[in-house]
Parts: structure tokens; sequence; C-alpha cells
């Protein structure tokens, strides 16, 4: 729809919400009243710190959205939209901070004078950086990254000065449990993880070698902090890559599934891989090791597209809040075998040792809600959430999925 976001902040958000419960507190300091000195306040409105002061205030904002001519998601709660004719205006609630736009710019200016009425409201103007994301909004498009959050990471753990690595990963030497290794600072390890770990939020580059490292946290060695350093030294190498949303594209959601079998060199479980897309817009990723030890590449196939199904369906749903309904999503996969079982609703000697819960894939199938299809392992972007590659292939895959450099 090409229409700007803009952002808005609530001052003291907690501070606005109704409580029902009773909650009693003490006189606070300097404020006791000496004729009562051993009696309690009883809260009309919520405090910071109290339990019920975030739902307080949801309730107190999506009830003056509602009685405004809003309607509530269905499925996204924290969404609301309100329709005018041909115009929509969307309004996002993350806790106090809002995001909203509009086909029509009275909308968003209505709505700005509508918040500023019942509530102190600081306007951020256009939208520029949300939850630690970093937004352009272009002509042709949006761009979404977390430049400044790598700057800041590699200044706190002292790599910026480090050797750049173009790959994440090293794909001549496996990440292995290290028995005889030299320990290292169990604490420096863990941050350093969890630092990267909410850098995948914009960067599915590295989600798969990140996930990898996260496997050893419990008694990390050298060599396993030489794993996470090797990430970060390719983040010293691409610090500005991110996603880009394009105006021009397609609307059609498509899926695509991979796994690597017996990936996983201590215990020989499978990892799947999963992708899904609007056009050429990447919306949703996943890298996760399987729960069972597949014993044939169908079945780690198989298993992998039943996950990314699932993925596949919630899409789906949020997208019923737009009005937008999708049928006969296609779920790419490169194992003939592993489609045929899924077109395949009889049960049989090859199948019957797969967990129930994995076959609804089958029913989604039978619902015409999704459907399999074949696609060539050079055109399988999903081996970015399973495997190490070598420059060349890596390159290709990142592209291949929506992500550029920052200008």
């Amino acid at each position: 729809m090409k229409f700007k976001v803009y952002q808005m902040d609530v001052k003291s958000a907690f501070l606005y919400g109704t409580i029902d419960e009773e909650v009693y507190v003490c006189q606070p300091p300097g404020f006791e009243n000496p004729s009562y000195p051993d009696r309690v306040y009883k809260l009309k409105k919520a405090l910071y710190g109290l339990h019920q002061a975030p739902r307080a205030w949801y309730d107190t904002v999506s009830t003056y959205l509602l009685e405004n001519g809003f309607e509530r998601g269905i499925i996204d709660k924290t969404l609301f939209i309100k329709r005018s004719k041909k115009d929509i205006l969307l309004v996002q609630i993350y806790v106090d901070d809002i995001i909203f736009g509009s086909t029509k710019d009275q909308m968003c200016r209505d709505f700005e004078k509508l918040m500023h009425k019942s509530f102190k409201m600081s306007s951020m103007g256009e939208l520029t950086f949300f939850l630690g994301l970093q937004v352009k909004q272009k002509n042709d498009g949006i761009f979404i990254s977390q430049s400044k959050y790598v700057k800041d990471i590699l200044d706190k753990y002292g790599l910026t000065d480090s050797k750049p690595a173009n790959t994440p990963m090293d794909t001549h030497k496996q990440i292995t449990a290290d028995l005889e290794g030299e320990d290292v600072d169990v604490h420096l390890s863990r941050s350093m993880i969890g630092s990267l770990m909410y850098l995948t939020a914009s960067r599915p580059d590295i989600m798969f070698p990140v996930c990898l490292c996260a496997r050893f946290q419990v008694k990390p060695k050298q060599s396993h902090l030489q794993a996470v350093k090797r990430i970060f030294r390719y983040l010293r190498w691409q610090p500005r890559l991110g996603l880009w949303y394009p105006y021009e594209s397609n609307f059609d959601l498509i899926a695509y599934s991979d796994r690597d079998l017996g990936g996983a060199n201590m215990d020989r479980k499978s990892t799947s891989g999963g992708c899904q897309l609007l056009g050429a817009r990447l919306v949703s990723w996943q890298c996760k090791k399987q729960t069972t030890v597949s014993l044939s590449t169908t079945e780690a196939e198989y298993i992998a597209a039943a996950s990314c199904c699932s993925q596949v369906l919630w899409i789906q749903n949020q997208m019923l809040d737009y009005g937008v309904t999708f049928l006969h999503t296609p779920i790419f996969i490169d194992n003939s075998s592993a489609i045929s079982i899924v077109n395949n609703p009889v049960k049989h000697s090859k199948t019957k040792h797969i967990e129930i819960r994995y076959h609804f894939i089958r029913d989604c199938n039978e619902k015409k809600l999704i459907q399999v299809a074949k696609v060539h392992t050079d055109n399988q972007f999903v081996d970015l959430f399973t495997k190490a590659f070598d420059v060349g292939r890596f390159t290709f895959l990142v592209t291949s999925v929506g992500m550029i450099n920052s200008e």
C-alpha cells in the first residue's frame, strides 16, 4: 500500500490502567498521614511494578480504541484496525510503543489527535527505530537492520579491530563437544551467544551458526568460544547487512523447507530449517534441532516440512486480520519421497514409526491449505539455516532471501 509508518510513545503508560482487584500499598516515606500512621492506601490505578499493571494498561487503551471505531484483530490482539470506505488505518501496540500507518494521511493525523486527548504522548514522527530495529522507509521499499546494535556488541566484547571473516562458520572444522578442550568463562560465552540471539531478529544469515553454538553453553570450551568469535568476525565483515522489503513484489505466500540429516554430531539428530516469504519479502525463518533421530533422509525431510507447515498456518491466520486469505501455499522441498508421503494419506510400513503429530501436514494438504512442490537443490534457499557453506554459495543464499547492505 506504500503508506508511511509512524511511531508514538505513551508517557508513564502503566499509570493509566484502572485495576479491579483489591491492592493495598504502604504509605510512601515522606507522605505518611500523621493522623493514621498505621493505615495503608487502596489503589484505584496501577503502579509500575505491579503484576496487574501491563494488563490494566492494555485493557484501558484497547477499550478506548474500540469505543472510537477501531476493530481488534481476531488473531493478533494488539492490532487495531479502522476502515473508512477504501482507506484503512493500522495500529500496532507494544506495551507503551505504538506504530501506525494509513492509506490516507488525514487518518494518521486524526489518530494522533485522538491519543493526545486521553493520554500524554510523545510524537516521534516517521518510524525509524523500534524495539532495537533500525527502519529506513524509502520510495521503493523498507529496509530493516540492526547495524547500530552490531557496532555496540563488537565494542562490548573488544572485537572492533578483529580480523574480518567472509562467512560466519568454518566449513572445514566441525563444532564438537570437545571434552578434552580448555574450559572458558561460562558467563562470557553465554553473554556473547545471548547478544547474537537478539541479532537474529534481522540477521537470518547467522541463525544457524548461533543456534549451533548455543548447544554448547553448559560447559563451553575454547573451540566453542572461537566459533562464537568467528560469528563476530563475520559481523565485522558485514555490519550493515539487513532485510529489504520492496514495494514492487507480488503478495503470494511461499515457503521452503529442508533438513541436515544427522547434523548434530553428539546425538545424530537432524536439523530442520524453514523460511516463509511474501513474494520477495522474507517474513519468517526457523532453525531447530529435531526432537527424534531420523532413520532416513525422507523421514528427516518429512518432519522438517511438517514444522514449516506449522509456521505457514500461523502466518495464514495472522493475515486474516488484514482481510487476506491464502490457499494452496506452496512448500518447496527437494526430496521426492517426502512429497509422495504427504500426497499419499495411506499409512504403510515406511511411515508408521514417524510420530503421529507430524502427520497433520497431510490433513493440511487435503484441505488445500498448503501444497508441497519439488525444488532443485541448487535453488533450495533454506540451506542457509541447516549447514555451513563456502563464501560463494553462502553469498548466493544470503542474497536470495532478500538481504542487502544498507547504503
